[in-house]
C-alpha cells in the first residue's frame, strides 16, 4: 500500500505490545499459561462477566459456546445471514442447521421480530450478532427467548467495548463469544474468548479447548506431585499462547482510549456526511452505545453510482474502503440451503460500504474521504 493511502484499518500495536511478547518469550512460558489465566481474569473484569476462558478464535468460542449448549442433529439455530460466515459455519460444526433471519436496517440485528417469523419447535438457540460494533438488543431478545425457552448465545466478535442499557455487551450473557482478529479494537493478532457467568460452563469449555483433559498443563506445571491427566470426552485444540494474551493484556488497558477516538471520529463522520444526499450512515441505537469496530453507510437506491463502483472510485481516489457485511445466504457455502426471504439483509449487502476508521487517523485523511464520496454524490 502506498504511503498516501488511506487504509480501512490500522490496528494500535506498538513498543509496549512489543516488550509484552517479548517477556513471554524471555520467561520460557509461550504456551498457555500464566499470562493467558491473567488475561482471562481482566477480560471477565472488563466486560462484567464471573467467567472468561480464552481460545484460538471466536469461531471457535461459537464453536465449542455450541457444543457446550449440547446442539447437535435435528436441532436448529436461528443466525443472521448478514454476519461473517462463521457464525453460520459454527453452527453446522456441532451438526445442527443454522436458519437465516432477516435483521433490523438501521442496526443490521436480529429482533424478537425477525426471529419469531422463522423459529420452529426444532429451535433451540438464537445466535445474536453485534453487528459491526452496532449492539443489539439483548434485553429485548433475552426476555423474548426466555418466554420461547430458548438460549440466547452472542457473538460480540466486533463489540469489545460497546454498550447495551449503560452496561458492557457481553454483561449478563448466558454464553458470549469474541474476536481479537486485527480488524478488532483489542488484537492478539489471532485469538477469541469465550465469557459466562455459569462456573459449570466455563470449567467445561477449559476441557474442551484442551483436548478435554480433566487437569491443564498449568495445573500440572504448578503441582509438586505428578498428576496424571484423563481424557473426559472428545475436545479439541483450540487453545491460546501466552505471547498472544500478553499482548491481549497490554491491548485491553488501551480500550478506553481507542473506544473514546473511534466515537470521535465516527461523529466527526457523521458531521461531514449530514448534508452528503444518498447516504445512511450508521447510528447508535436507543438501547446502547457502538464501539464503532466498523463506520459503514448504507446507499440510497437511487444514489448516483453502485457500491462496486464506488468502492473503485474510492479506490482510484486512495481510499481503502470496503463492502458492507456479508451474506452468509447469498454465497456458494449456502447456495442450496433452505431460508425464507432476506429482504433486509440483501439491501444492507448490496448498498453498503465500510469507511477507514482507524486510531492514528487525521482530519486531513478523513476530509479527503468524505471529499471522495462527494465526488460520487455529485455524479
Amino acid at each position: 500500500m502506498s504511503a498516501d493511502r488511506i487504509p480501512v484499518m490500522i490496528p494500535w500495536l506498538g513498543e509496549e505490545e512489543a516488550r509484552a511478547a517479548s517477556e513471554a518469550v524471555l520467561s520460557g512460558w509461550v504456551a498457555q499459561g500464566p499470562r493467558v489465566a491473567a488475561f482471562e481474569r481482566a477480560f471477565a473484569e472488563w466486560v462484567g462477566a464471573e467467567h472468561a476462558v480464552a481460545v484460538s478464535s471466536c469461531t471457535t468460542a461459537l464453536h465449542l459456546s455450541l457444543v457446550a449448549l449440547g446442539l447437535g442433529p435435528g436441532d436448529e439455530v436461528v443466525v443472521p445471514s448478514l454476519s461473517f460466515i462463521a457464525t453460520a459455519n459454527a453452527v453446522r460444526y456441532v451438526g445442527a442447521e443454522p436458519v437465516f433471519a432477516d435483521v433490523d436496517p438501521a442496526t443490521g440485528n436480529l429482533t424478537t421480530v425477525t426471529v419469531d417469523a422463522v423459529r420452529t419447535p426444532r429451535t433451540k438457540v438464537v445466535l445474536a450478532v453485534h453487528q459491526g460494533g452496532v449492539p443489539a438488543d439483548v434485553h429485548t431478545l433475552r426476555a423474548a427467548c426466555a418466554d420461547w425457552d430458548l438460549r440466547l448465545v452472542e457473538d460480540a466478535a466486533c463489540a469489545i467495548g460497546s454498550t447495551v442499557g449503560g452496561k458492557p455487551v457481553g454483561h449478563g450473557a448466558l454464553i458470549a463469544a469474541w474476536s481479537f482478529h486485527p480488524r478488532k479494537l483489542v488484537t492478539t493478532g489471532e485469538g477469541g474468548m469465550v465469557t459466562t457467568d455459569d462456573a459449570q460452563w466455563a470449567a467445561r469449555l477449559r476441557r474442551l479447548r484442551e483436548h478435554g483433559m480433566n487437569a491443564s498443563a498449568a495445573e500440572r506445571h504448578a503441582s509438586n506431585k505428578p498428576v496424571l491427566e484423563s481424557y473426559l470426552e472428545v475436545g479439541f485444540n483450540y487453545r491460546m499462547t501466552d505471547v498472544q494474551a500478553a499482548i491481549g493484556l497490554v491491548q485491553l488497558g488501551k480500550l478506553d482510549a481507542m473506544i473514546a477516538r473511534r466515537r470521535e471520529l465516527a461523529a466527526r463522520y457523521d458531521a461531514l456526511l449530514q448534508d452528503v444526499p444518498g447516504l445512511t450512515p450508521v447510528r447508535d441505537p436507543a438501547h446502547g452505545q457502538s464501539n464503532f469496530q466498523s463506520y459503514w453507510v448504507l446507499l440510497d437506491e437511487d444514489f448516483p453510482v453502485g457500491r462496486d463502483d464506488l468502492l473503485t472510485a474510492l479506490a482510484e481516489a486512495g481510499v481503502s474502503a470496503r463492502r458492507g457485511i456479508m451474506a452468509a445466504h447469498l454465497e456458494p457455502a449456502y447456495a442450496d440451503h433452505p431460508r425464507a426471504p432476506l429482504p433486509v439483509t440483501e439491501r444492507i449487502t448490496r448498498d453498503s460500504l465500510i469507511l477507514p476508521l482507524f486510531h492514528t487517523m487525521t482530519e486531513a485523511q478523513q476530509d479527503r474521504v468524505v471529499t471522495a464520496l462527494r465526488e460520487q454524490a455529485r455524479r
